[in-house]
């Protein structure tokens, strides 16, 4: 079943510009590394001020936790670019699963 992870993040002021060029980049460098754990698909998101979710698509779970080192290398290197969020999450609110539905409304 398609697994999805979600890391919603704020990032500083005047610091969206450097968020999206640092997922650019990071496509261009472990791209081939996520495509091989099963990635279907990578978003970011602008949910509202300085507001993103970052959103992947995945074959199944195992994907996600096969990708996690570069997940987490990912978020090093944006790290100084968030905002803590409150609430004791820090810089990122991550949350990831499968589904357990899918609706391709466009067959429907």
């Amino acid at each position: 079943m398609t697994a999805y992870n979600i890391v919603r993040v704020r990032v500083k002021p005047g610091s969206e510009d450097a968020l999206i060029a640092h997922h650019d980049a990071l496509l261009k460098s472990v791209g081939e590394e996520f495509k091989a754990a099963g990635m279907r698909r990578f978003s970011l998101i602008k949910t509202g001020d300085r507001a993103f979710c970052i959103v992947g698509e995945w074959d199944a779970f195992d994907g996600i936790v096969k990708a996690r080192p570069a997940m987490i290398k990912s978020l090093d290197g944006m790290r100084s670019m968030l905002e803590d969020l409150g609430g004791d999450l820090g810089v990122t609110d991550p949350v990831s699963g499968e589904a357990v539905a899918e609706y391709n409304v466009q067959t429907h």
